[in-house]
């Protein structure tokens, strides 16, 4: 089992405002995990910078332009109350791109057999003109889209295990039954979108839990609601918005799941990818506000990962 990872220095370079949670201090907490010894089979690549024409994929001309015009020359702006840029946002939000879109041409060479991006900023609350969430771009919905694209995929399945339900996601993919996306997600939470009736045009799955919901709510949720529409759907890639402020120790949100349990919920995915999809699975850096929640829990989804 080859597991493939991609990062770059640029990814520190989007800053924020001091006090905000998604931070540069995220990546670094995620690297000095993965320097560990048990870590060294990585596939360890820099991150690509992306073809902007990628970003079409999933969003309008006008609203790229709006973003790239958005970006200071110095200090920092913000976009909304959450989400802010600054002078090399758009370089770490192409290059966060371009490994999502390297890493589903990776899966389908059949160079690795799953990858893990280690980016920032996050993607999945950006809809297709709006961005928000500290997200600017939706990442996982280019990187499915790339795969229908360049590489053919018929079908493509979007995983969010985000403590927040992935709105931008579902905006762009509510009417395209090639695309499923499935989630698990505290309700009520920011942004507020995500109940179980929100269903598109059958491809969306979306499995709320409740403030104070532990291991075995969530692992239910996978088993009766996550697991059955993969099965259904059987896709050709799977592709994971992993974010890990599901965790107990996270200040975000009221969910208490342990490392453990993104462990099992990995495994569980590359099962379906196993059966499925050739093993093709590409995981993407959502959220994750505790660095030592975030850390550990990326060390047990990446080590789970390779293991195969």
């Amino acid at each position: 089992m080859v597991t493939r990872l991609y990062s770059h220095p640029i990814f520190l370079e989007h800053l924020t405002p001091i006090g905000h949670p998604e931070r540069p201090d995220r990546l670094r907490a995620i690297e000095r995990v993965l320097d560990d010894e048990i870590y060294s089979p990585l596939d360890r690549i820099v991150a690509p910078f992306g073809d902007e024409a990628t970003i079409l994929y999933a969003h309008p001309e006008r609203f790229a332009e709006k973003i790239r015009k958005a970006i200071p020359d110095d200090g920092i702006v913000t976009i909304d109350g959450d989400t802010s840029v600054s002078p090399k946002s758009w370089d770490a939000t192409l290059t966060a791109i371009g490994a999502a879109n390297a890493a589903v041409d990776d899966v389908f060479a059949g160079v690795a057999d799953n990858v893990f991006v280690a980016s920032r900023p996050p993607g999945h609350h950006a809809e297709k003109e709006t961005a928000m969430g500290f997200c600017l771009f939706n990442h996982a919905a280019i990187a499915a889209r790339h795969a229908q694209n360049r590489h053919g995929a018929e079908k493509v399945a979007i995983v969010d295990w985000d403590v927040h339900h992935g709105n931008g996601t579902q905006d762009i993919f509510y009417e395209d039954p090639s695309v499923l996306y499935c989630s698990t997600h505290q309700m009520p939470l920011f942004p507020g979108t995500g109940a179980k009736h929100e269903t598109g045009v059958g491809n969306i799955i979306n499995a709320p839990l409740t403030a104070g919901t532990g291991s075995d709510i969530f692992r239910e949720a996978f088993l009766s609601r996550i697991l059955p529409a993969l099965d259904n759907f059987r896709p050709d890639l799977i592709i994971i918005s992993a974010g890990f402020d599901a965790h107990h120790r996270d200040p975000l949100a009221e969910i208490n799941l342990t490392e453990e349990d993104f462990d099992w919920a990995t495994g569980k995915l590359m099962d379906r990818a196993e059966r499925f999809s050739s093993n093709r699975l590409v995981s993407l850096l959502e959220g994750g506000y505790d660095l030592q929640g975030l850390s550990f829990s990326v060390g047990a989804h990446v080590k789970r990962l390779m293991k195969g």
